[in-house]
């Protein structure tokens, strides 16, 4: 249960039960904090100097990244069929 204590996943978490209208969902990025780290990680990476530790941080971004891409479909597709498919 360790990744319900990471800071991406409590962003998501805050902003999912403030119940976002579909437009809202398609606007949401994560903090410049988070998207920082993510980079740190991502430069970890190129370099090979990951950690296991920071190899699970970074594994738990791309899974929240997936899920809310998906959120995003799902917002845009209400969205159209709401309109008449009129986007």
């Amino acid at each position: 249960m360790e990744s319900l204590q990471s800071p991406i996943y409590a962003e998501v978490y805050r902003f999912l039960i403030s119940a976002p209208s579909p437009e809202a969902i398609i606007g949401f990025r994560a903090s410049e904090a988070i998207q920082a780290r993510v980079r740190e990680l991502l430069e970890a990476n190129r370099e090979g100097t990951l950690t296991e530790e920071a190899r699970i941080e970074l594994d738990e971004f791309q899974h929240i990244n997936h899920f809310v891409s998906m959120l995003k479909i799902y917002a845009r597709q209400q969205i159209a069929s709401s309109s008449g498919g009129n986007l």
